[in-house]
């Protein structure tokens, strides 16, 4: 098994075809078939199923992709911190950001590590928090921001600040960021929610649990912009990070505003793992990351939210 080998199996795998493989990775067709019959004869097994499609990889295939991706980003990772930088810090970091925080954050944090990091290489994924967890605890993101978690035996977790949840609905329900909205108001019409067992629907069935009025649930998706969407189209209101909303707000796109009686907050934290030892250009944009989000706090560009004063 050599390197070859592996990054043919990774890109075949996500092209779906031997051709565009070749084509992907500059050599000809019969040299990426070749790669992947010896990487198949080696293991054993059938690594992908040949269909009208292309070829789609077997469950022992998705097994070794998910493997050897993770060897060759570490390798390449390797490559960089080891070659020489006239510039000082280089290297790859890949980082997990929140759904709701990448308006805010993504471009500014880009455009920082570019100006100061001139060799770091940036990578950056987004999702839910439950989903940015697994890629942490994977190795498959180097830090990621997360939500009402303390530390634990594989995560260091730093607190960033403190923000309130908001209710959301169409422009002409007239609501303001200056004035809180109870939650009487917002059961009184249907909801469009997060989908059961995620982490901002655990939050929002723990706070709506205490009034007495039932919900009345018309959607549940996995998806903030598609939450929106649909609150735009006229499905029912929705509940979501202030963050998440105010630029659609500030555009009279939506309107919002925080929940009251009872409100709810999360703290937004910043994961890393523990032990070993923490590469160079990793620290540099843990620190960048932290710093950037805190003076968007200071500054009140992110909305109805607060240092955590630890």
């Amino acid at each position: 098994m050599d390197l070859k080998q592996l990054t043919a199996l990774v890109t075949v795998a996500e092209v779906g075809s031997v051709t565009r493989a070749a084509h992907v990775l500059h050599t000809v067709q019969p040299a990426v078939t070749r790669q992947i019959r010896m990487l198949e004869e080696e293991v054993g097994v059938a690594l992908f199923e040949r269909t009208r499609q292309g070829m789609v990889p077997t469950a022992a295939g998705l097994l070794l992709v998910e493997r050897a991706r993770r060897a060759l980003h570490e390798l390449e990772r390797a490559r960089a911190e080891i070659r020489p930088d006239p510039g000082g810090v280089s290297g790859i970091v890949s980082v997990g950001l929140l759904e709701s925080a990448v308006d805010l954050l993504a471009q500014p944090l880009a455009a920082t590590i570019a100006a100061r990091y001139p060799g770091i290489q940036l990578r950056l994924l987004t999702g839910y928090s439950g989903h940015l967890r697994q890629w942490l605890d994977a190795g498959d993101v180097d830090m990621s921001l997360l939500y009402n978690l303390t530390d634990t035996p594989s995560l260091a977790v730093a607190p960033l600040l403190r923000e309130h949840l908001w209710a959301v609905a169409p422009p002409d329900a007239g609501l303001t960021p200056e004035s809180p909205v109870p939650w009487e108001t917002v059961l009184a019409h249907p909801l469009v929610l997060p989908v059961t067992g995620h982490g901002l629907r655990a939050l929002i069935d723990q706070a709506r649990s205490s009034v007495p009025t039932p919900p009345r649930i018309a959607v549940q998706a996995n998806s903030m912009h598609l939450q929106k969407q649909l609150v735009l189209a006229g499905h029912g209101w929705t509940v979501l990070p202030a963050a998440g909303v105010a630029g659609d707000i500030a555009a009279a796109v939506l309107s919002g505003a925080p929940l009251t009686a009872p409100e709810v907050t999360r703290t937004v934290v910043l994961g890393m793992p523990r032990g070993g030892r923490t590469p160079a250009p990793v620290q540099a944009v843990a620190a960048e990351l932290a710093h950037l989000a805190q003076a968007l706090v200071r500054s009140g560009i992110w909305p109805s939210a607060s240092l955590r004063p630890d």
